[in-house]
């Protein structure tokens, strides 16, 4: 069970997947990374927001709790997606959620996205073939357990304990 960390839907529970299907984001590497988010761009308000890869949703619910006008949910996991859903009954919206590979669906994106976040699990090495196929101008927001090599503009990196959250712009 997880709690949502700020804003309007603070302190609600929500459901998460078997951890064999996902690695949840804890609640201190939430809180860091919206309180970073918006120290870099204040009002969320006129804000859209992806997940690329959702798990149990949460941090698309963070972010719609925070205000983000507009949030979608990339999830292939069948599973991950039911979780997703009665997440978000829970907080009383409907997910824009998109069923499907990350990869596959950035590539096909027709929106554009100010923050996109980016969770694959660590040892996929999906991290660079994701960051090419984001369209340019976004904010990207990157969990990981290792350093990533990339040619993004890397404006910060902050470490929760072995994992780890970058801030790049491109």
């Amino acid at each position: 069970m997880m709690i949502i960390t700020g804003g309007e839907f603070k302190g609600r529970k929500m459901l998460s997947p078997d951890e064999a299907i996902t690695r949840p984001t804890l609640s201190k590497v939430r809180m860091g990374v919206f309180n970073t988010l918006f120290s870099l761009v204040e009002d969320f308000s006129d804000k859209s927001f992806l997940d690329l890869f959702g798990g149990s949703g949460i941090m698309g619910i963070e972010a719609l709790s925070r205000g983000f006008k507009k949030v979608t949910v990339f999830e292939k996991n069948p599973k991950a997606v039911q979780i997703i859903k009665k997440n978000y009954q829970t907080v009383g919206k409907e997910a824009d959620l998109r069923i499907g590979d990350s990869l596959k669906l950035i590539k096909n994106l027709e929106t554009k996205y100010d923050i996109i976040y980016i969770d694959p699990p660590y040892e996929s090495n999906l991290y660079s073939e994701v960051f090419e196929a984001i369209p340019t101008d976004c904010l990207i927001v990157a969990e990981h357990s290792n350093p990533i090599e990339t040619t993004l503009g890397l404006i910060k990196t902050k470490n929760y304990g072995g994992k780890m959250v970058s801030f790049y712009r491109k």
